[in-house]
């Protein structure tokens, strides 16, 4: 997806210059556009499953953790309205990229894109009433400081709304940024690792806060394109301040990077997972040793979680072990950043169990028991042939919806079925290519327990690696 502005610089400093900053990041004021694809009339519903919020390291949708978010939010039933709301048009390719790939998924009734280039807009009456009619919001790649200034306006609030009924929020670079409730809002233009590193009050870092503070996910900043581009040491620099300044509540500040095809799920119970590709969860919780103006950083003892696809991590009861360490000393950090060795094996800390499936399980009558593992649980397997099938069994309460999310590496495509006890396909995704991740999601309506089966099938390659597929219960 092309980049929906440019990099912008300016010698404005901190959050009382946002007003001016966003003067200079905008063009000439166009009217507000709007496009809707689907439906032109909006789902009527009164009850909606959600929160589910998904964090893309890039602007573009990711299709199985969207997917995932519309499933929870809509129960698994009917379908629901997406609003995208963007700083600005791409200057290339289609003007609703983001739409053009949700109006593809299941559940979809319709995709609204509006793109907004001024603070004013976000106080526009007919913008408001298509946010406030949806079920989950998208923010475009661009300009986050763009977003940072619906600060206070109507807009806000409606989003608020969605989240509040039910509904989901999300976004992709900039989206990814505006969604954490401290802000790198970039209006005074984007810093590097090197640069914030240097000085963690360079006149590049300014952070907006007060905005959007979604259930389980306080004292976060999110970062973007972050392997990529190199950003964990400009997210070290923002921990550090962030703590130093005491934007983050109880003296603890948590960056989230994800990297580029990369999405963080969040559900309603601040059980995450990641898709695609790498995240990163990042810990500062002490004084930094060395955090002013003019000097460069000093910081001992980061704590970070590497989430390779198809892992989990509970935002709501935060981990104290599964980490690996990395410090800053005056402005440089520690060699692999980007992996480590864990200090402390969490064992049972943080619920869930994994098993790993044990050949034969071609069939349901072979299949590999997991129905007695927590929530969230970890299935691992292999394609041995391009004719293999993987079976586990699952018991599922009445009421209960089960999210299922397979991170599927390059070596082969594999598919995912969920079976009835009768050996009868209630759901399926079937996502083309070799290394696409698959998911689904199942709610019982009966009473009772009932039993299931997650069927893995080759669709085309083998070979040794393994996918793994995380299953959540709610």
């Amino acid at each position: 997806m092309p980049l929906r502005s440019l990099r912008f610089t300016s010698t404005a400093v901190v959050l009382t210059a946002m007003a001016s900053a966003l003067t200079a990041h905008q063009p000439a004021h166009a009217a507000a556009d709007r496009i809707r694809l689907g439906n032109t009339a909006d789902v009527s519903r009164s009850a909606w499953n959600g929160p589910a919020f998904t964090m893309n390291g890039a602007g573009g949708i990711v299709a199985a953790s969207t997917t995932r978010a519309i499933d929870e939010i809509r129960g698994g039933t009917g379908a629901l309205d997406v609003v995208v709301l963007a700083g600005s048009a791409p200057t290339s390719g289609s003007k609703t990229p983001e739409c053009d790939t949700i109006t593809g998924l299941s559940g979809v009734n319709s995709c609204t894109t509006w793109t907004l280039t001024a603070a004013a807009d976000g106080n526009n009456s007919q913008v408001n009433a298509d946010v406030r009619n949806a079920e989950f919001v998208y923010f475009a790649g661009g300009d986050q400081c763009r977003y940072a200034a619906w600060k206070g306006t109507a807009l806000e609030a409606s989003v608020e709304s969605v989240v509040a009924k039910g509904g989901g929020s999300g976004g992709g670079s900039a989206g990814h940024h505006i969604n954490s409730p401290i802000v790198y809002d970039a209006c005074n233009g984007s810093v590097t690792s090197a640069e914030a590193l240097a000085n963690p009050y360079d006149r590049y870092i300014s952070f907006t806060t007060g905005m959007f503070e979604w259930a389980n996910y306080g004292a976060v900043v999110n970062d973007s394109h972050f392997v990529t581009r190199d950003r964990m040491g400009r997210t070290m620099a923002f921990l550090a301040r962030s703590v130093k300044d005491g934007l983050a509540p109880g003296g603890a500040a948590w960056g989230v990077g994800v990297e580029e095809g990369g999405s963080l799920f969040l559900d309603r119970n601040g059980m995450a997972t990641q898709y695609g590709k790498d995240g990163y969860v990042v810990l500062a919780d002490h004084q930094p040793e060395q955090a002013v103006d003019r000097k460069p950083l000093t910081y001992s003892g980061f704590k970070i979680w590497r989430l390779t696809p198809g892992s989990t991590f509970d935002f709501k009861n935060r981990p104290t072990c599964g980490y690996y360490l990395r410090s800053v000393t005056n402005g440089v950090a520690d060699a692999n950043l980007y992996s480590g060795t864990p200090v402390t094996d969490c064992g049972s800390q943080g619920g869930g169990a994994a098993l790993t499936e044990s050949e034969p399980n071609d069939t349901r009558d072979t299949a590999d028991d997991a129905t007695v593992l927590t929530s969230p649980a970890s299935l691992t397997g292999g394609m041995k042939s391009t004719s293999d099938r993987d079976h586990f069994k699952l018991s599922v309460n009445a009421g209960q919806t089960v999210s299922v999310n397979c991170g599927v590496p390059s070596a082969y495509d594999a598919d995912l079925y969920w079976l009835d006890a009768n050996g009868s396909t209630l759901g399926r995704s079937v996502n083309n290519g070799a290394g696409t991740d698959e998911s689904l999601s199942f709610t019982r309506t009966g009473s009772g327990t009932g039993t299931y089966y997650l069927d893995m099938e080759a669709y085309s390659g083998s070979g040794s690696a393994t996918y793994t597929c995380t299953v959540t219960k709610i």
